[in-house]
């Protein structure tokens, strides 16, 4: 997952492969609560790892439940069956939805004492129409800031009250669907004695949502008829029974990306389009009905029980007129397809984009704006315009407002026509349904390499140039190449092959190179299988790496290596020729220096950190000769590109120099500093 302040998409121009959805956020939640509910013991595959089911199981196990998270996507949950939680308890939601309103309505109905909190934005997002259901009850639940809001207690320290079951239960329908699934899977917990109906005022919105809580209910024993989606009754005798076993199905939500991806993008070397394991057309997510609208904007797909696959049919996309009352969540994705397709497109009845979240028809219609689109917004609708050809389309800075959504449909902005960049402010955001989003979009993704950003950092040796790179790697979400690694790693490799580092043994030494199974991963470097961090960062192992560098035939071989570590979304490169020789046409090259005294005194503190014994004298004599070699020798001598920026640290920190460098990047960006 990327965690980084921001995330620079640049112009993407095809889709390929294929990519495996996580588990469905709708399905996860409520099965985690309906196995908390049940007696015995529920195994749970393909659970979805999220914020939202993160939070649901710290307050599962707050409140009793057994949770052993056996990995790989394997949650096992012995409920609570006939138990009471514990008593008072404080649960904190975060910003989750889908446990916010079950755990509220179970809580209440099963007697104690509850104080239910999250973020703050959940304290701005409408849960008075559930509690108003619930006090028809007897229940008693108190707000404990504005009315109509969480955080909200639960006042049941004497044990649950008498309940009121002689009329029908009535909730509002038109506000939020979360309501009647949370009345859904609690009430069954007093249909002991005789039926338990729910009425439903007004119109139901996000009936598929509806529909997928009463698939579960009826895998963990609970039956509900309804009528007409306006009348649910849950039957006398009602007893929540676990499955044993239950798999939860890809999230029908998340395919919409890859699926718009599919519709906007060409296909890539021969291939046409994308596959999506994990949903088929087959899915009891409604929002599996996004196909549907997908294929009446132009594109062309196919599945089966567990895939399917997209590619681009009619091109440019065709503008829709759309109730999208059905799928209220992926909709969202068609807004931004809008943006390819020739004409206005219209999605209607959204009014509950405005309560999830964000406010979700405002925020798409600022961030479309900034891309170049022509939006208008009404209470329940949203009217988008592309912009008229590839020159309106704006390079964007897109706020996502901590909603993962929002986050992804505009990644999908980065196939613009125009050959823009997108930046995602927190992609970590996408943690609440999705954390390897953007991962699994550059899996399938591809772009010309020379739209590939690189930042190359030069330097001599003990410059602090790689301790430098990494951290702006780090900053940016970028790949990191230290390409003095690959030359120690190199030395490593034939020292230990018993090759002398000499002219004679060139040609050897090349072709050792070549086969280099080389991979950086947070702190460590990788050869093939082993972790040769420490083994390549002896002195013997610089002095090694400076001889391998001066053998021609070894640095044309590691060549193509270091190319190969040009992938997106970016990749900020470490050496002494990455300027120069490796990427010449890097957009950022920056030469980064200080003084041979400053060197030596750093390195010295380096070494006695790690119980070496050192001279500061011949630290400084050994780096000056090193500087000598490199910058004499006859490949690739080590000196600043033309048109590098030089940066001397000598009394600069760390922190500094790589502030510095971010600061030259953002000035190269279009969305400013």
């Amino acid at each position: 997952m990327f965690s980084t302040a921001f995330l620079d998409l640049p112009p993407l121009a095809s889709v390929q492969g294929s990519v495996q959805l996580p588990g469905s956020k709708s399905i996860s939640n409520r099965v985690l609560l309906l196995a908390a509910l049940s007696q015995g013991t529920t195994e749970v595959r393909d659970l979805l790892a999220s914020d939202d089911t993160r939070v649901m199981l710290d307050a599962l196990r707050q409140l009793g439940c057994t949770v052993d998270e056996a990995g790989g996507g394997t949650v096992r949950i012995t409920g609570l069956g006939s138990s009471t939680p514990p008593s008072p308890t404080q649960l904190f939601m975060g910003n989750a939805g889908t446990a916010m309103r079950p755990l509220t309505a179970a809580l209440a109905l099963l007697g104690g004492e509850y104080e239910l909190s999250g973020v703050p934005r959940m304290h701005e997002r409408p849960i008075g129409d559930l509690v108003d259901a619930l006090r028809q009850l007897g229940c008693r639940i108190d707000y404990l800031g504005n009315q109509g809001f969480p955080p909200l207690r639960i006042a049941h320290a004497g044990g649950l009250p008498p309940l009121q079951l002689q009329a029908p239960i009535r909730v509002r329908g038109d506000v939020s669907s979360q309501f009647l699934t949370a009345l859904l899977m609690a009430l069954p917990l007093v249909a002991r004695q005789q039926d338990v109906v729910i009425e439903v005022v007004g119109e139901l919105i996000s009936k598929p949502y509806i529909h997928i809580t009463l698939e579960l209910l009826a895998r963990f024993g609970i039956a509900v008829r309804h009528e007409q989606w306006q009348r649910f009754t849950i039957p006398a005798g009602s007893r929540y029974q676990s499955p044993g076993l239950i798999h939860v199905e890809a999230d029908a939500s998340s395919a919409s990306y890859f699926i718009a991806a599919g519709a906007i993008a060409a296909g890539a070397n021969g291939q046409k389009g994308i596959k999506i394991l994990g949903v088929g057309l087959d899915s009891i997510q409604g929002d599996i009905r996004f196909v549907e609208a997908a294929q009446a904007m132009g594109a062309r797909v196919t599945g089966g029980p567990n895939w399917l696959e997209v590619a681009r049919d009619t091109w440019p996309l065709k503008a829709i007129d759309l109730d999208c009352n059905h799928i209220p969540d992926a909709a969202m994705t068609l807004a931004v397809m809008a943006l390819y397709a020739r004409g206005t497109t219209v999605l209607r009845n959204i009014a509950s984009w405005r309560v999830k979240e964000t406010d979700r028809i405002a925020a798409m219609t600022c961030e479309l704006r900034k891309l170049g689109a022509t939006v208008e917004e009404g209470a329940d609708y949203l009217r988008v315009t592309p912009p008229a050809q590839s020159g309106d389309w704006r390079a964007a800075s897109i706020h996502t407002y901590d909603d993962h959504r929002v986050a992804m449909c505009f990644s999908l902005a980065a196939f613009n026509p125009a050959g823009l960049p997108v930046r995602i402010e927190d992609p970590k955001c996408v943690a609440k349904t999705f954390p390897d989003y953007f991962e699994a979009l550059f899996q399938v993704a591809q772009t010309d390499t020379d739209r590939i950003p690189v930042i190359c950092i030069d330097g001599p040796t003990a410059s602090g140039k790689g301790t430098v790179a990494a951290a702006v790697a780090r900053a940016l979400g970028y790949h990191f190449l230290d390409s003095g690694a690959l030359y120690r790693i190199t030395a490593l490799a034939a020292t230990r092959a018993g090759l002398e580092i000499s002219p004679d043994n060139e040609p050897r030494i090349a072709e050792l190179a070549r086969q280099l199974p080389v991979r950086f991963a947070g702190n460590r470097i990788w050869l093939g299988e082993e972790d040769v961090t420490d083994a390549i960062r002896t002195e013997q192992a610089g002095m090694n790496a400076s001889r391998v560098s001066a053998l021609p035939a070894v640095r044309g071989a590691l060549v193509a290596l270091q190319h190969g570590f040009r992938r997106l979304p970016g990749l900020v490169a470490d050496g002494r020729d990455m300027g120069t020789v490796i990427f010449p046409q890097a957009p950022l090259k920056v030469f980064l220096t200080a003084s041979a005294a400053c060197r030596a005194e750093r390195r010295h503190k380096q070494l006695i950190s790690k119980g070496i014994s050192a001279n500061i004298a011949d630290l400084r004599a050994d780096l000056e000769a090193r500087d000598a070699r490199d910058a004499n020798r006859s490949a690739s001598p080590l000196k600043p590109a033309q048109d590098a920026l030089v940066l001397d640290n000598s009394e600069h920190t760390i922190d500094e120099a790589v502030m510095q460098v971010i600061d030259w990047w953002q000035a190269r960006q279009p969305f400013g500093a």
